[in-house]
């Protein structure tokens, strides 16, 4: 009886290129599928996505690893970008210590709003700031000692930001919007400096102009919201609470007698 040939072993496993080949299907899947809901993504955080792949595919030198936190602020790059633990501690924090604002928000003098790249304090009465006029007037001082209270109470950077409404100023005293807002947020960025004893280094002061109302309302009332002075407290990587294990002392903030 003629004997039988013993088959040949196969090889155990799966063989390599089947390996790359199930990579880079999932990742064609898993780009598809981003692709299919971009239309609910927004446009900062598509660019932000697509940035992750920088370095990945071999297409470009170096690499990146994207932990994305809160939105980049203008300047910031991808790895100065804090992170999402870090900001949410921060901005809780933050929204704790903006109680001091509680009745100036209730009578619309101030707007609080907290975005990506942190808490934004809008100085948006009708008293705030005159048509075509960037004095800072009693009622937005008292405003600023609360701000700069607050702002004392925080490690971290600053950014004054004005705006104006889309009427015409007068051309003797400024040439256009860009100017009246600009000096509008070198005013308080000054009085925050010199009166509030908040560092300079940590403040920056630009101007929109008319160009980011709050509202398209062409009332009265619609104007002076638009017509107003942001604070933006940057919740970036070196931002930080001075004081971690104290409430504020409520009872010592100037502005409320």
């Amino acid at each position: 009886m003629a004997k039988r040939e013993k088959p040949c072993e196969c090889e155990r496993g799966v063989p390599l290129w089947m390996v790359t080949y199930g990579d880079m299907v999932t990742l064609l899947l898993t780009f598809f599928v981003m692709l299919f809901t971009v239309a609910r993504i927004e446009d900062r955080e598509f660019r932000l996505i697509l940035s992750s792949f920088k370095g990945s595919l071999g297409l470009f030198e170096g690499g990146q690893t994207l932990s994305k936190g809160k939105l980049e602020e203008m300047g910031m790059n991808l790895e100065s970008l804090p992170a999402t633990e870090k900001g949410t501690t921060l901005s809780k924090a933050l929204k704790d210590d903006s109680q001091i604002f509680e009745p100036d928000v209730k009578t619309k003098r101030v707007r609080l709003t907290f975005e990506e790249r942190g808490m934004v304090i809008s100085l948006i009465g009708d008293g705030n700031f005159a048509p075509g006029s960037a004095e800072l007037n009693p009622q937005v001082i008292k405003l600023l000692q609360k701000v700069g209270f607050l702002m004392r109470q925080y490690d971290a950077f600053f950014r004054i930001e004005g705006h104006a409404d889309r009427d015409r100023v007068d051309r003797g005293q400024y040439d256009t919007n860009w100017e009246l807002a600009s000096q509008r947020a070198i005013n308080v960025l000054r009085y925050l400096a010199e009166k509030q004893d908040i560092e300079a280094y940590k403040m920056s002061a630009t101007s929109y102009g008319k160009f980011r109302p709050i509202t398209k309302s062409s009332t009265p009332e619609g104007q002076s919201i638009n017509r107003r002075v942001d604070i933006v407290i940057l919740t970036g990587r070196a931002a930080k609470r001075k004081y971690k294990d104290s409430a504020l002392p409520l009872n010592k903030i100037p502005g409320t007698e």
